[in-house]
């Protein structure tokens, strides 16, 4: 039998990294809830969903493209995060605890993806 996505502890890592940035944008100014917090809360959801699409595509190689995607997708949000920083939207420790574990969520998908490489 194989894992689902579901299985996976990069996923379920990157679904408590959800969760965290929600609760954390919830007290962003009004003006912003269609700006950074939106950019946000897609770029989280972002890459929780591509490593679920990679998964259930079937092939190596399309599996190693949305690992990619997400990592893509871990870096816009770590853009993010340090922009709210600056602006003060996110006390230093909501944004240390939010880039530590997306930093962990980051190294497992490099992981991932070059154990996924094809071997030379």
């Amino acid at each position: 039998m194989t894992i689902s996505y579901k299985d996976l502890i990069v996923w379920q890592k990157s679904i408590d990294l959800i969760e965290l940035i929600y609760k954390n944008t919830e007290s962003f100014p009004k003006v912003e809830t269609y700006g950074i917090v939106s950019q946000m809360r897609r770029s989280a959801v972002s890459i929780a969903s591509n490593i679920t699409e990679g998964r259930c595509r079937g092939t190596r190689k399309d599996y190693t493209q949305f690992l990619r995607i997400a990592l893509g997708s871990g870096a816009e949000l770590e853009t993010q995060l340090i922009i709210s920083k600056r602006l003060d939207f996110i006390k230093n420790s909501e944004y240390d605890d939010m880039v530590k574990m997306l930093y962990e969520i980051m190294k497992m998908l490099n992981v991932m993806i070059r154990k996924l490489a094809p071997k030379s």
